[in-house]
């Protein structure tokens, strides 16, 4: 079985809630269960959960007109299975309600806007500890397991791994509103948690109204974006957000963005890092998440001293393996560029231009040359 998904196949009568019977009854029964799924949840680790049905055309438009403003650059994939992302049944069959839930991932290395010139590689706060997708992910499958345990059911269980639009389907759920810096915002934890979802055949309530957009006439998120990558309120050009430039693109990232990049070398933080929500957001307990090999204030010259072979072995089960060791010497090139000059730096700038490619090369002959300039 894919350790990403939990389908329980059709609902079997041995598993079944001996109380799922039919009209009021079976009502209170699945308000029952959807209560106990709650007190599993925070029993597995989990801050929040909610309850959606399946209907998310208030939000097609949205995403339709996003994708034909080609916003979403290379992601090709974004485009891709969209009747499936638009309507969860069709991503799994029998879905009628989606469990969505948070979990917080905030230790004590929390965001702050990267200073100027900086000898520090900066990494995205959410990214320092294990790989998200395999804490998240495992956790909802042992949640989906003990509802199947109880009531039976079909239900297959995501954490960004498949066409799915997590934020429209936490924001019904009432576990926030999608701000305008299009990230999911809660007013009990701000935005630094991850989501993930249960698809379910098990027609359980509904939570209703208890988010409603707060963001109000604040704009620090939009004008605080290094690359003004924030096209308008809830509005992301993902070919200028450092995020997008940094992790999802293989190749160059443009020369006159890279000043703006600084000392990003994996994600940013800066548009969370304003958010007044997110002075509520709330410290993890959770072991997984806790940085590891000092990559929350590694200087830049000692990154670059690692071969692929170092790379590989310290970044095993970290989401830093979204990208490729070319991409890591890229955005390592490019900090460098934009950091306070150093003779380790041009050091080992040039030890790393020796095996690289045409496209790594580039960005370490601009920082080669900007940081000779100064």
């Amino acid at each position: 079985m894919d350790p990403g998904a939990c389908d329980a196949g059709v609902s079997r009568e041995r598993n079944s809630h001996p109380s799922i019977r039919t009209g009021r009854e079976r009502e209170v029964a699945l308000a029952r269960l959807a209560s106990d799924i709650e007190t599993w949840a925070h029993e597995l680790g989990f801050a929040a959960i909610g309850i959606a049905d399946t209907d998310l055309s208030d939000y097609a438009p949205d995403v339709r007109r996003w994708l034909s403003r080609k916003l979403h650059g290379s992601m090709g994939y974004m485009g891709r299975n969209l009747d499936k992302r638009l309507h969860p049944e069709r991503l799994h069959e029998g879905t009628v309600r989606v469990i969505s839930a948070r979990m917080d991932y905030l230790t004590d290395a929390a965001p702050a806007i990267p200073a100027p010139r900086s000898e520090t590689a900066y990494v995205s706060r959410y990214a320092l500890g294990r790989d998200y997708h395999k804490t998240v992910r495992r956790r909802l499958v042992r949640l989906a397991r003990r509802i199947d345990r109880h009531a039976g059911g079909r239900y297959r269980a995501f954490t960004d791994s498949a066409p799915v639009l997590e934020k429209p389907l936490a924001e019904k759920a009432g576990l926030g509103w999608i701000g305008k810096n299009t990230l999911l915002l809660s007013e009990e934890a701000g935005s630094l948690f991850f989501l993930g979802e249960i698809y379910t055949s098990l027609p359980l309530p509904v939570t209703r109204g208890t988010a409603r957009d707060r963001c109000g006439a604040c704009r620090a998120c939009l004008k605080v974006c290094p690359t003004d990558a924030l096209v308008g309120p809830r509005q992301l050009d993902a070919r200028r957000c450092i995020s997008y430039l940094t992790i999802e693109s293989k190749g160059t990232i443009p020369p006159q963005l890279r000043e703006a990049v600084g000392n990003r070398i994996f994600g940013c933080d800066d548009c969370q890092v304003v958010c007044p929500w997110n002075r509520y957001a709330r410290k993890s307990a959770e072991a997984d998440f806790a940085p590891r090999h000092g990559l929350d204030a590694a200087r830049i010259a000692d990154l670059l001293a690692w071969d692929e072979a170092t790379f590989l072995a310290r970044t095993e089960g970290m989401a830093l393996r979204r990208i490729d060791y070319r991409q890591w010497v890229r955005n390592l090139a490019v900090a460098a560029g934009n950091a306070a000059p150093g003779p380790d730096l041009v050091t080992r700038l040039r030890d790393r231009r020796a095996d690289a490619d045409a496209m790594v090369r580039e960005h370490i002959d601009w920082a080669l040359a900007r940081l000779q300039a100064r």
